[in-house]
């Protein structure tokens, strides 16, 4: 076998899928996708009910409406918005394994500081994974104003 084929065409595969990219147009979609989720989600939490199934599915279209805001290219995507995306994904990835070290600790301390019995680990993926799409987005924008 060739090697430096089979490099090459690992290397192509892997090239296509970090570029993939949806259209600038799919940005308002995941906008629309997350506020109406987060909207029922909050109107779930004011009625009565045990809505665990509905919760689990909207929590879902959040992390879905937030991940197509990510991958959405702007209307004008040149080469200096493509390092600040990047830069803004390596700052979303760093912040989110520190609020995933520490977090856990801060729960900790403050059942402690409240001397309550039941220390109940409320930390979800769902906690890790918003955090890290919102910090994305919000440094990519920030970012993107300040060149």
């Amino acid at each position: 076998m060739n090697f430096k084929k089979i490099n090459e065409c690992e290397r192509s595969r892997l090239e296509r899928w970090s570029q993939f990219q949806l259209s600038h147009r799919w940005k308002r979609v995941g906008i629309i996708i997350c506020l109406v989720a987060f909207g029922i989600l909050t109107s779930l939490k004011f009625m009565d009910g045990e809505f665990l199934e509905h919760r689990f599915v909207l929590r879902r279209a959040i992390l879905i409406g937030l991940l197509i805001i990510t991958l959405s290219k702007e209307q004008l995507e040149d080469e200096m918005i493509v390092s600040l995306r990047a830069k803004s994904f390596t700052l979303a990835f760093v912040l989110a394994v520190l609020y995933a070290l520490i977090q856990p600790l801060v729960n900790a301390l403050v059942f402690y500081i409240l001397d309550s019995k039941d220390i109940s680990n409320g930390f979800s993926y769902f906690q890790v994974l918003s955090f890290m799409l919102l910090i994305q987005i919000l440094f990519f924008e920030v970012l993107k104003r300040n060149r």
